[in-house]
């Protein structure tokens, strides 16, 4: 398969599922083993695709927020918004620095993929029982930022699994709302590791030699696919339940677990 296919693959792949709560990490480990291993470079610029996408999607709400800051609404969103992110940033900081994360393998991988799967359904089994609540709490701003921390150093779980389910655990039922706040703090929690991540790279000479038009193709296939997700991942949530994403997780982590058991 030609570099420019194979680009163009693995950026459909990521814009599907980085906010699916499926885990990009995973499909990308195993599309990679099989269209081959990019870079750490290639990998921070198709992410930074999807972000742009999500925030295409969501620039009305966020030019909203920006501009109704004078009503005491969308204060206290943006308020909660940027406690989830430097909760997030205080917490995940000094864990990055730490190298306190498992390693992108298969095993480690296919475990979370599984055991977020079962999270996932009973986390909304519980918060189907709280009724229909869309009012974001600071308990909930704050966890989803420790979730995001969470969600980085076990490669597999998902950020957006983590964070929509653990903010419907704790009241924050409706999942349209769970869903939204994820994917807005979501917003400058991904650019902001994605550019860290660039430096660090920058910093250790591991940019190297970039095929460019490759990295190209493959954000705009990231960037146009995300969109279409995202788009269709918020109207889809409104009339039916998770449990299809969580079924497709257990299923694929195990199915990991007994096809590749040796790992790569």
């Amino acid at each position: 398969m030609s570099d420019p296919i194979s680009a163009l693959l693995l950026g459909i792949i990521e814009g599907l599922t980085e906010f699916l709560p499926v885990s990009s990490t995973g499909h990308l480990l195993i599309a990679q083993h099989w269209l081959g291993a990019r870079s750490d470079f290639f990998n921070i610029v198709i992410q930074a695709g999807a972000i742009l996408a999500t925030l295409l999607v969501f620039r009305q709400r966020i030019w909203q927020l920006t501009t109704g800051l004078r009503e005491r609404e969308h204060r206290d969103y943006s308020a909660k918004l940027f406690v989830a992110f430097a909760v997030t940033a205080l917490v995940g900081l000094p864990v990055r620095m730490a190298g306190w994360e498992l390693p992108e393998t298969v095993t480690p991988v296919a475990w979370a993929l599984i055991i977020g799967g079962i999270w996932m359904l009973v986390a909304e089994y519980f918060a189907e029982k709280r009724g229909d609540n869309a009012h974001v709490t600071w308990t909930v701003a704050i966890a989803v930022g420790l979730a995001q921390v969470v969600a980085g150093v076990f490669p597999g779980t998902s950020r957006s699994a983590t964070t929509i389910f653990l903010a419907m655990l704790l009241g924050l039922s409706r999942r349209s709302a769970a869903a939204e706040f994820a994917f807005l703090v979501g917003i400058p929690t991904m650019f902001a590791a994605s550019a860290y991540a660039f430096l660090e790279l920058w910093m250790d000479q591991g940019l190297g030699e970039e095929a460019w038009g490759d990295v190209a193709i493959a954000f705009v296939a990231a960037m146009v696919t995300g969109f279409i997700v995202v788009k269709w991942l918020l109207g889809y949530i409104k009339r039916h339940r998770f449990t299809g994403f969580a079924i497709y997780r257990i299923a694929l982590g195990a199915g990991l677990l007994l096809l590749m058991p040796s790992g790569f």
